[in-house]
């Protein structure tokens, strides 16, 4: 029996990680465990590993990882302590395999660990750019320490080529997470608007911010010309709670203010059939959640992308790029509203998945030869013009 160790910290990683842990369980010769930590386990964050109780995944072992407070400080004090946790839950539990997803700070812990206790990593989503965020170091750091890569997009694979990963370790799978966007019920509009507790009053948007952790980017100023962008626009306003980047408290305690208003609900967390289903009603996203860019493309949303956080990653047509202005958002979400902006996404395709990528994924982690050549990775160099 092959041993997969599953580790999520919070609902950015999670949504890509739950059709992975439930084909998991499905397969045949294969034993899944899932390690639970980070914001899941944080009741300021929703203790949302009460989702993962819900889908009946075997929760393996719980670990604190959340910073003390929004201080860069505190995280990397955080990383420090996680990673000695992780050390001792991973030399119990001794996988086969550690499939590590996405991107957040967190992951740079379960990651040195397993280095040193020789235990192979499989990762997803390498090769993106944010450029906007220290994810995006992470990522690329990720990517080094792990012996298996599942990635969304044909040039993602050939950053991590260009990164020295040898061929035959990188799939092309796309974000698991979209192989929900046809499998999971969702909930109508009704429906919709009991579990929010809101009437949903056109236009919907959807708002999420997160702190931009890399640059001049203020997180402050930049939520300040957000919720002044939005202040009055009609309609309903469903925004979703920041996540324990540094620098969140600001962002928390604007929206906070902003949800005062009888037209605004705020949540912690939604949860994949609610969110899934909220995106199929809204008439817009705002803020620099990956979300615009990852999953709105399957529901032919409008998207306006605020600021840098996001910036490098592959786009389509449903995303509109703005500055952190009061003026240029305003503006940019106005479009985004339009009718003419709307219907001309109607063939629009997500790049980032076709609905397979769960199954592609499962396929390797169950026939990988998990022998010597797996943990002793080589450099690939490649030859450059002038090179012999």
């Amino acid at each position: 029996m092959r041993r997969v160790v599953v580790v999520t910290f919070g609902r950015s990683d999670y949504s890509s990680g739950m059709p992975i842990m439930r084909a998991l369980q499905q397969t045949a010769g294969l034993d899944l465990g899932v390690v639970v930590s980070g914001m899941h386990l944080s009741a300021r964050f929703g203790r949302t590993v009460t989702f993962v109780e819900a889908d009946g995944f075997p929760i393996v072992d719980r670990l604190e990882l959340i910073a003390a407070d929004d201080s860069a400080a505190a995280s990397a004090v955080a990383v420090g302590e996680g990673t000695v946790r992780f050390a001792r839950s991973l030399s119990r539990l001794v996988p086969d395999l550690l499939l590590l997803v996405v991107d957040r700070a967190e992951l740079l812990a379960p990651a040195i660990a397993a280095l040193e206790l020789r235990i192979p990593v499989a990762h997803i989503s390498g090769g993106d750019v944010t450029e906007g965020a220290i994810d995006n170091q992470v990522r690329h750091a990720v990517s080094k320490l792990s012996h298996l890569h599942f990635v969304a997009l044909p040039e993602h694979a050939a950053r991590l080529r260009q990164m020295g990963e040898e061929p035959w370790r990188i799939t092309v799978s796309g974000d698991p997470a979209l192989d929900l966007v046809e499998t999971l019920p969702r909930l109508d509009r009704a429906a919709v608007a009991v579990a929010l507790g809101v009437t949903l009053q056109r236009p919907v948007i959807l708002l999420s911010h997160h702190p931009t952790t890399l640059g001049a980017a203020d997180p402050a100023r930049e939520i300040d010309a957000l919720m002044n962008a939005v202040a009055d626009f009609p309609g309903t306003f469903i925004a979703t709670a920041p996540n324990s980047d540094h620098g969140y408290s600001a962002i928390e305690a604007r929206l906070e203010q902003f949800a005062s208003r009888p037209n605004v609900r705020l949540v912690t967390s939604l949860g994949q059939q609610l969110y899934f289903s909220l995106l199929a009603q809204a008439d817009a996203m705002v803020g620099n959640s990956s979300s615009a860019i990852w999953e709105a493309p399957s529901f032919r949303l409008p998207a306006v992308d605020v600021g840098d956080r996001q910036k490098g990653r592959a786009c389509t047509a449903n995303v509109i790029h703005t500055p952190a202005d009061t003026g240029a958002i305003r503006s940019a979400l106005g479009r985004a509203l339009t009718p003419d902006f709307r219907n001309g996404l109607r063939q629009l395709q997500n790049p980032y998945g076709d609905g397979h990528s769960t199954a592609r994924i499962v396929s390797v982690l169950s026939q990988v030869d998990l022998g010597p050549a797996l943990l002793q990775k080589r450099f690939v160099d490649l030859l450059t013009s002038g090179t012999a």
